[in-house]
């Protein structure tokens, strides 16, 4: 009679478990994940993606102001070392040399044409001067012309809308003694007006900080000011107001670099503003708030020194201080405390919103050398209330869905339970049957359900069982025949690798009638002879593997038993063009011979099959560092080497690296030397290759008083 075990409480039966599972499983993970959405999204993982994507749009934008920067300074050094530029600088020059002794007076020029000014530039330009006065001024007309010919190729589309802006609104060329000498015609949105001419060219530029560098060879470039040299700037853009100045020499090739003036370019702050105020920082978060609202992240440039602003979406703080007028000290801190002037400002409130921010301060407009901290700082910030919205609308969500969850779980639990129970009664006692050997039981469990698919596998399993147990046993017999002809296959391989080499070197010998074939016929003969006892051994030793043959152990000479195996290879060797090494003192182990032979055998082997187009095989005996009682061999290639992957798996049988071969070689040697108490490791080699160690006990030598 079958074991009945006692009947459960209520406690402990299925449907009050599923009911108290199903609760537990409901309320707990709802109450942990609000928790978790809280404490680790909203707080932790939501707000540290944001800081890390404010981390890289600043990034991205210092970097895109140090390019437009960069390339307004390209710009400016491409032009200066244009021939116009050159030859309207010799053009003045001469004029300059000529007037005093030609008698001409300083309101004359050439032929008694009108010199070279604001009122002449004027009139030329409106079309007043006949070809003969362009014949005159040839090279100031065409440095004008060219002026404005790069003021109007160089647009850029900084803010997306399809309609490009003229980059530069002023171009000078300026003499050595700080004269113009001739500028752009036009505007970038209307024609220089006369007056503003008439101040250039009156103007004595030598004075300038500027002037004084360019004219030693060195390129300046002047921070964001408001120019003194453009007049009628149109309103509507509080940052057209202010300018980046650009200051390139001028210099002469022909003779040996001399600085022959000065070419100064002004560009309006609105492009650098634009940058700051494009889509891409808003669209960069529009992931997180819902579709149709804006998210409020927006950008901002402030001065070196971390404190003055130059850039806003709000131009009524341009030129404030944010220590003292913003009120908000611990910003400006944050950046100048920074030593790579990257980072993250503290959350802070600004206009009665907690934000965060990340900062990256600009190259140095000063040029590359100097302290990389003096550069502008460019930041990027977002109210916290965008970077929290969609962990507190999910926060909601779930705890209104709590409840009508848990309700909806317990009822249907319930019903669930007591459709299982009883199936699951009925099952259980069949399993009891057929573990007491029963294998005709059957159940007569009908729905359609799980239960109903698990009643009839039950059933199928139980007519099967019978089946299977004849077709496991001859399955593992088959399986030991084909393990035990793999491993057969695999020793006898390697031996007939060299002695089909040996015939090979002994036949060209032959046919060649090179010196010593007699020798190298009888040391071929030797090694077949060996090789051929060597796998009448391999054949006999198998059933070892069985677990018949224990190992033999003897005392062996390890170095003489290398050499021994290092000559079986020295054809193999030869014909792939491997240096050998071998070194080792006389070392005495304790090992079965024929056992050991072969795992040395099949090392090399592979040392040599992983170095097809030749290397260096280094083979070296010495006792053991660590343990006095053994003795540490090292097989060591130059090959293909093997990856710590790979080497994992080396020893697992089967496992191969070769298009051929059964994968058993090294399984096998790792299993004969562990009953030899030696053992393997295979590792990558620091370099290149690969290293095969092996230890062996030492042989015991009887002392003086053994008996």
């Amino acid at each position: 009679m079958l074991d009945t075990p006692p009947r459960a409480s209520m406690f402990h039966r299925i449907s009050t478990k599923l009911v108290v599972a199903v609760l537990a499983a409901c309320v707990l993970p709802f109450v942990a994940f609000a928790f978790y959405m809280n404490e680790v999204i909203a707080d932790r993982l939501t707000r540290h993606v944001v800081q890390q994507a404010l981390m890289g749009l600043v990034k991205d934008l210092a970097g895109q102001i140090d390019r437009f920067v960069d390339e307004r300074g390209k710009d400016l050094e491409q032009w200066a070392g244009s021939p116009v530029a050159i030859s309207a600088l010799e053009d003045y020059l001469w004029e300059k040399r000529e007037a005093p002794t030609s008698g001409r007076t300083s309101g004359q020029s050439v032929d008694g044409l009108p010199p070279w000014n604001a009122e002449t530039l004027e009139r030329w330009r409106c079309g007043e001067f006949s070809l003969e006065f362009d014949e005159s001024h040839p090279h100031r007309a065409r440095a004008t012309l060219e002026f404005d010919r790069y003021i109007d190729l160089k647009v850029i589309d900084i803010d997306g809308d399809g309609d490009p802006e003229k980059v530069y609104e002023l171009l000078l060329l300026i003499a050595a003694d700080g004269s113009l000498v001739t500028c752009n015609s036009a505007h970038a949105d209307a024609p220089l007006k006369i007056d503003n001419l008439e101040f250039l060219f009156a103007r004595n530029f030598a004075d300038e900080p500027w002037f004084e560098l360019a004219m030693q060879g060195e390129s300046v470039r002047i921070d964001h000011h408001r120019s003194p040299y453009l007049f009628d700037i149109p309103e509507g853009d509080a940052a057209r107001n202010y300018q980046l100045g650009f200051v390139s020499p001028v210099v002469d090739p022909r003779r040996r670099g001399d600085v022959k003036g000065v070419l100064f370019s002004l560009v309006s702050w609105s492009f650098v503003q634009k940058l700051v105020d494009g889509e891409v920082i808003t669209d960069a978060f529009r992931g997180l708030v819902s579709e149709g609202e804006v998210p409020s992240p927006y950008a901002w440039i402030w001065d070196s020194d971390a404190d003055t602003i130059l850039g806003h979406p709000r131009p009524e703080l341009y030129y404030k201080s944010v220590s003292k007028d913003v009120s908000l000290p611990q910003l400006t801190q944050a950046v100048l405390a920074s030593e790579s002037g990257w980072g993250l400002y503290p959350e802070y409130n600004f206009g009665g919103e907690d934000k965060n921010a990340a900062f990256k301060r600009c190259v140095p407009l000063e040029g590359g050398d100097e302290d990389p901290n003096n550069g502008w700082v460019i930041g990027v910030g977002i109210d916290n209330r965008d970077i929290y919205a969609i962990a507190e609308g999910l926060r909601a969500l779930l705890l209104g869905g709590t409840g009508g969850v848990v309700v909806l779980s317990v009822l249907l639990t319930l019903f669930i339970a007591k459709r299982t129970t009883g199936p699951i009664g009925e099952l259980q006692q069949s399993t009891r049957r057929v573990a007491d050997g029963d294998l005709d039981v059957r159940t007569e469990i009908q729905s359609r359900d799980e239960l109903g698919d698990l009643a009839h596998d039950f059933n199928r399993m139980t007519r099967k069982l019978k089946e299977q147990r004849q077709r496991i046993i001859k399955a593992e017999k088959d399986a030991a025949w084909r393990e035990m002809a793999r491993q057969i296959a695999h020793d006898i391989k390697n031996p007939l690798t060299p002695m089909s080499l040996s015939l090979d070197l002994l036949e060209r010998a032959r046919r060649e009638h090179a010196e010593g074939s007699e020798e190298i016929l009888v040391r071929t003969m030797d090694l077949i002879r060996r090789q051929v006892e060597n796998l009448r051994k391999i054949a006999g030793d198998f059933y070892e593997f069985t677990g018949g043959r224990k190992p033999d152990p003897e005392s062996i000479d390890l170095v003489e038993l290398l050499q021994e195996v290092m000559h079986l290879h020295d054809a193999w060797a030869v014909e792939l063009g491997v240096e050998v090494h071998l070194d080792g003192e006389s070392i005495t182990v304790t090992a079965d011979l024929g056992k050991l032979r072969r795992v040395l055998i099949n090392l090399v082997s592979n040392a040599l099959q992983a170095m097809p187009e030749g290397g260096r095989l280094f083979v070296q005996s010495a006792c053991h560092e660590t343990d006095p009682g053994r003795v540490c061999l090292t097989i060591r290639d130059t090959g293909v080497g093997v990856s710590e992957d790979v080497a994992a798996h080396l020893f697992e049988p089967y496992f191969t690296t070769k298009s051929e071969g059964t994968g058993l070689g090294l399984a096998i040697s790792k299993r004969v030397l562990e009953e030899m108490d030696g053992t393997i490791a295979l590792d990558p080699a620091p370099d290149k290759g690969t290293i095969a160690t092996v230890t062996l006990p030492l042989a015991y030598e009887p002392g003086p008083t053994d008996p």
